[in-house]
């Protein structure tokens, strides 16, 4: 990888709006089919979609919430479900050198072809997967293939190779027809699919984000951050992290812009393959974002543009909040403090905890995550905690939450269970993180990333390790330890610019290695009671 550190300009800003160059790209939304793998005829599926929606639809099945509809429905999830689409490249795109597909969420187990030669195997419904497929595609039509692995007989194969049962105390196992088996983590899919004390099992299979296919020619700008290094009421220092790749050794003029006013401005040389720009810039006086009731939430839209002989050959857009936020955990005559400060201001957070708008999260609208905010927003809330046993919410939600200065508490995908330790599952969670953290941290309204949803206190006070030996207890908590107080923060360290992390909620400290639960004079607290 090549790296640039690209000289700086000073400008104090306001508005800004622009309309960026990235690749081009075709969604592969209509006309899909599915049916349960190799049984029956084709039927219209609805993509993004799940398995029980297109049921639904097709009138197979009825409404899974409607009496005790539930229970009779728990076959689906054993069955495995097949779904193709045939489609011509849009003759823009067919031009462009390089053409990937990308996979913005596969649930879960996925085999997949196209055009019959195999692409990829999924095994995460949080990743993005991404195929080169530049010289896979027919100029006539071409076939996606997608299998569907049932998530169940998925399961029982990992929990059998792992050997080892873990406690997963909120799957409903024993109503999916599964008595004591609780698979539910050796997948990485949302844990409250398999049931929870507020909701029902429904372990979904299906396409629920969108599938697009993507194309560009000689360059492509893959990533841009904006790192947040200092800010203050004064000044604002900041860096534009760019990454591209590019098929050239050549010689290119980089420009950070905002309302058409140019921050930083040099020329980079770059490299064939992977090239990594560093831009930094200032601004005084910055309008910052502030949480709701403290100030506005303001805004910035940033564009990078790659030049070539006075023409943009690439550019791609941000638009983040610039703030100061963070965790404060100071010792005091009580204990230890753990409040948020925004801007030097210390914040009273005052919000909810979020599950999932509905267990087919493809049904889930735009209005729906409107009324969502704007009501936490309409009671003078400040904060949503986003819960581990669900999914990373949708892009829209976080950009709702930046508008209306609303801070996010981000729970990673883990909630109430122990997970496994092996070295795929590791490299699996890494790759769930990178993708999450890289794919949010430009959103001013993060305020903070916790690993799970209350493992420490589960571990530590609920009883779950007298069911097993003390060699047993030693594997479960190394894997624990490996996730939480290694792997992830590892993962923040490297790909934002500071962001807070809190290895699990509730927790009094980030100790390991004490197995009692402390007196909660520190760190969070959930109250039961």
């Amino acid at each position: 990888m090549s790296k640039f550190v690209i000289t700086l300009v000073v400008f104090s800003l306001y508005s800004m709006s622009f309309a960026s160059t990235p690749p081009i790209r075709q969604e592969l939304g209509n006309n899909w089919q599915f049916r349960q793998y190799h049984i029956g005829k084709w039927l219209p599926a609805e993509v993004p979609g799940t398995v029980h929606t297109d049921l639904i639809n097709n009138g197979i099945i009825e409404d899974p919430f409607y009496r005790d509809n539930e229970k009779h429905i728990q076959w689906i999830d054993k069955a495995d479900w097949e779904y193709e689409l045939r489609f011509q490249v849009d003759e823009q795109l067919a031009g462009q050198k390089h053409k990937q597909l990308v996979f913005q969420g596969l649930d879960t187990w996925c085999d997949i072809t196209l055009n019959g030669q195999p692409l990829l195997s999924t095994n995460n419904m949080f990743r993005t997967w991404k195929a080169d497929v530049s010289g896979l595609l027919s100029d006539k039509e071409n076939i996606l293939h997608l299998r569907f692995r049932s998530p169940i007989r998925q399961g029982m194969k990992e929990m059998e190779k792992y050997g080892l049962p873990l406690p997963a105390s909120n799957d409903q196992s024993e109503n999916g027809g599964m008595g004591p088996n609780r698979v539910s983590v050796f997948s990485r899919k949302a844990p409250y699919h398999f049931g929870w004390d507020w909701g029902p099992r429904l372990v979904t299979s299906g396409i629920w984000r969108p599938i697009f296919l993507e194309g560009w020619d000689d360059l492509n700008i893959e990533q841009v951050f904006i790192e947040q290094p200092q800010v203050t009421p004064v000044q604002a220092d900041l860096k534009a992290s760019v990454r591209l790749t590019t098929e050239h050794h050549e010689k290119l003029i980089a420009e950070v812009k905002c309302d058409s006013r140019i921050l930083a401005k040099s020329e980079v040389e770059t490299q064939p393959g992977e090239n990594q720009l560093t831009l930094p810039f200032t601004i005084k006086k910055p309008r910052l974002w502030w949480s709701n009731g403290l100030g506005k939430a303001n805004l910035y839209t940033f564009r990078i543009d790659l030049k070539k002989d006075g023409k943009v050959v690439a550019s791609r857009e941000v638009t983040t909040g610039l703030r100061s936020l963070k965790l404060v955990r100071r010792q005091d005559t009580q204990g230890e403090t753990f409040y948020f400060e925004l801007n030097g201001i210390p914040v009273f957070a005052k919000g909810v905890n979020a599950i999932p708008n509905d267990v087919f999260l493809p049904r889930i609208s735009r209005s729906d995550y409107e009324k969502m905010v704007t009501d936490a927003a309409n009671a003078n809330m400040n904060m949503i905690r986003i819960w581990g046993g669900g999914i990373y919410e949708d892009d829209y939600f976080y950009e709702l939450c930046d508008r209306h200065g609303i801070m996010v508490w981000q729970d990673f995908m883990f909630a109430c269970a122990m997970y496994p330790g092996d070295p795929e599952f590791l490299e699996n969670v890494k790759q769930e993180a990178v993708d999450n953290v890289i794919r949010l941290r430009n959103h001013p309204c993060i305020a903070l990333w916790c690993g799970n949803n209350e493992i420490d206190a589960a571990w530590r006070g609920w009883g779950w390790k007298r069911e097993y030996t003390q060699q047993q207890q030693e594997r479960i908590f190394k894997a624990y330890t490996d996730v939480f107080h290694r792997l992830l923060p590892e993962v923040i360290e490297k790909y934002t610019d500071g962001d807070d992390y809190w290895p699990s909620s509730p927790m009094s400290g980030p100790e390991i290695g004490d197995h009692e639960i402390r007196p909660a004079n520190r760190g969070d607290n959930h109250y039961w009671g």
